[in-house]
């Protein structure tokens, strides 16, 4: 079976969307699929071409058995509005130019970002194969949750196009299951709808001792680190974490804050820590995805803060299954999906999102109580267990092969047990 795959971020970018494409289809290579992956060149979220790398109209590259084709587009950083549409435009433009020469049994389309989808459904009718709309993020919705959009009635366009989406795909695919309950209020089909979580790499994140040559580097000493990795965007509200970390520098000096990645919002993080004189807090640059276990070992509290917003119950993070897999208890600011699994497991300490005292109440019962911490780790593994991304692409491929047979004339594909063949090993670039 052949499947086209059009996703906006892929590896070596090391936000969720790109993550899990990339292993989901590394494994569906390993069980025999024949995987094109349509994307852009590497460059989220600063909006710069990663090394190595040029905005090229049109290059192959293979990882892992995965052939990936990376077009030109318009690129922008992660933030503001008008060109990021662009970016977004572009791109999904040269995708569906792209797949048009692919070839290929279904074609799948993820968000964010939102026009992907708009390829796929175009390249489906034309060449008379089913699609399915990998469903990461309620787009429109959630921009205007984060400010970017007021309900205009270009706002209600989209949304109209959106729901059109959902109804022409013949499959969608949300990762939680507040997504499919709000498709299913709105009137889509639940029979059309199957979810499949995100999770996490279990090979890759699992408990190990932390990394000393690392922590000598940080200069933390003793002191219990709190540790946030991923996308410093306008959704994360770390500048309300920020001030939390002010006001804790006069309550406990044992606690420290450190904050990995990039995004939209960093710049303003920066300043505000500097013009606020907070020292307990430590900004690094982003890591490759590989380097993410070094420091999550050194932690000691993971980190994973949204905006107070109704949008954000129906989202459950990815950084959570990875903390979990690592034995890291949870601080998590996010009401809704997220919360319920957490306590579920019982993997860490729940806190309302924007509530100061709230989040500073919990950091210190985390720190009064170290056993309480390291039980709350071992439950995490549990959890992880459960939201095992190997198992999980598994179950995607099942439903892909669905679909595939339901759509041919002579159902010829069946999933049992496909012959495993060896992955490429290597990486590399043609023009």
């Amino acid at each position: 079976m052949k499947i086209l795959f059009i996703t906006d971020n892929f590896v070596p970018e090391v936000n969720a969307p790109a993550t899990r494409t990339y292993e989901h289809c590394r494994e569906w290579v390993e069980w025999g699929t024949e995987i094109t992956v349509i994307t852009c060149v590497p460059n989220f979220p600063q909006g710069k071409v990663y090394k190595g790398y040029k905005n090229k109209l049109f290059q192959v590259e293979y990882i892992d058995g995965i052939k990936v084709i990376r077009v030109w587009s318009y690129i922008a950083a992660n933030k503001g509005f008008i060109k990021r549409i662009l970016d977004y435009l572009s791109f999904s433009f040269m995708a569906f130019i792209t797949g048009l020469f692919q070839k290929a049994d279904i074609i799948i389309a993820t968000s964010p970002q939102f026009f992907t989808t708009w390829s796929a459904y175009g390249l489906s009718l034309i060449k008379r194969k089913p699609w399915i709309f990998e469903l990461r993020d309620l787009w429109p919705e959630s921009i205007k949750t984060v400010g970017v959009m007021k309900e205009n009635s270009l706002y209600k366009s989209l949304e109209r196009i959106e729901l059109f989406l959902y109804r022409k795909a013949n499959l969608v695919i949300p990762n939680t299951d507040a997504f499919k309950a709000n498709l299913t209020i709105r009137g889509i089909n639940a029979d059309k709808i199957q979810v499949v979580p995100n999770g996490a790499n279990l090979e890759l994140f699992y408990p190990r001792a932390p990394q000393a040559k690392l922590l000598e580097r940080l200069k933390t000493g003793n002191k219990l680190l709190i540790g946030y990795i991923g996308t410093h965007g306008m959704a994360h509200n770390l500048d309300f974490i920020l001030k939390s970390a002010l006001k804790l520098q006069d309550i406990d000096k044992e606690l420290h804050f450190l904050f990995i990645g990039d995004g939209a919002q960093k710049k303003n993080l920066l300043k505000m820590a500097d013009e606020n004189n907070i020292k307990n807090v430590t900004f690094l640059d982003p890591i490759p995805k590989e380097k993410i276990p070094d420091y999550l070992s050194v932690i000691d509290i993971s980190l994973v803060p949204l905006k107070k917003a109704e949008t954000f119950t129906k989202v459950i993070p990815s950084k959570i299954f990875e903390s979990a897999a690592m034995s890291k208890p949870i601080l998590l600011g996010v009401e809704g999906q997220a919360e319920k699994i957490i306590k579920k497991y019982n993997a860490g300490l729940c806190f309302e999102p924007e509530n100061e005292q709230d989040f500073i109440d919990n950091l210190l019962n985390f720190k009064r109580n170290r056993i309480l911490m390291k039980d709350y780790g071992k439950n995490g593994l549990s959890l992880a267990k459960d939201y095992d991304r190997k198992i999980l692409a598994q179950q995607m491929l099942h439903l892909i092969y669905e679909v595939v047979n339901k759509s041919s004339i002579k159902p010829v594909i069946i999933f049992k047990e496909p012959h495993k063949k060896k992955a490429k090993g290597t990486s590399v670039i043609a023009d």
